[in-house]
């Protein structure tokens, strides 16, 4: 992973880099390897993950057909 510094702005190449870690999941899988997880847990994140997964995806797929409203973007 590479950031480029522009003008010496630090806390700018900072940020983008958070940003593009937290994107691709770094963190979170950092946060996994920190401690050890029992394989029963690992197993009822894996399919709690699933089932997540597959809601908004059934959702989105009912806001394209017009079966429930679109939300309302944050601002």
């Amino acid at each position: 992973m590479q950031i480029i510094v522009r003008d010496n702005n630090i806390d700018q190449a900072l940020k983008a880099l958070k940003k593009k870690m937290q994107r691709e999941g770094i963190f979170r899988e950092m946060k996994l390897r920190g401690a050890y997880e029992k394989p029963s847990e690992k197993r009822a994140r894996e399919r709690a993950e699933a089932v997540r997964r597959y809601r908004k995806l059934q959702r989105k797929r009912a806001q394209r057909e017009g079966l429930i409203p679109q939300s309302k973007p944050k601002a």
